[in-house]
């Protein structure tokens, strides 16, 4: 049996997610519990492409560079984040992991022992809307834990208003 909670949190360097990783921070420190910031980046595929009389291949970077890439954003976020929180948030243990994968599918199984996931609204991907992300839905329904989806308070509701009632 843990003796303090776990909170995991999605972080991809959007807007979003640092608004869930301060809401984490501030929760961690409501109860008691660390913080685990995960940060996921897909494995790269290998596409033909046909050019001319022949075939290449586009090749992605290597699986080291996007991992470092990744861990630095995530860093960026933490560091970000931290200076803005209080002291007490500050002070909340935070352990910060990098995996490859589907993130919605990595985040869900770095919460299977977490007390509370949180993620962001909308994150990189797609395009910014009303509407939440995919990854935040896949994590709504998929995880074994309660999920908390922070949105971005510096999208002012008028904005976003606007953007659903564009899309009807």
């Amino acid at each position: 049996m843990r003796s303090e909670g776990l909170i995991v949190v999605g972080v991809d360097g959007s807007g979003s997610a640092q608004a869930a990783l301060e809401f984490a921070l501030r929760e961690a420190v409501r109860r008691s519990a660390r913080v685990r910031v995960v940060t996921a980046f897909p494995m790269p595929d290998y596409w033909p492409v046909t050019c001319g009389m022949g075939a290449s291949m586009i090749v992605p970077p290597p699986v080291e560079e996007m991992a470092d890439d990744a861990e630095r954003t995530a860093q960026q976020a933490v560091a970000a984040v931290t200076a803005t929180v209080g002291p007490a948030a500050r002070a909340v243990p935070v352990q910060l992991r990098v995996v490859s994968g589907n993130p919605g599918a990595v985040l869900v199984d770095e919460a299977a022992d977490a007390d509370l996931l949180v993620v962001g609204h909308r994150g990189r991907g797609g395009i910014a809307s009303a509407c939440l992300g995919s990854v935040g839905l896949h994590c709504v329904l998929h995880a074994t834990c309660p999920v908390v989806v922070v949105r971005d308070a510096r999208v002012p509701a008028e904005q976003a208003a606007t953007a659903g009632a564009a899309r009807a």
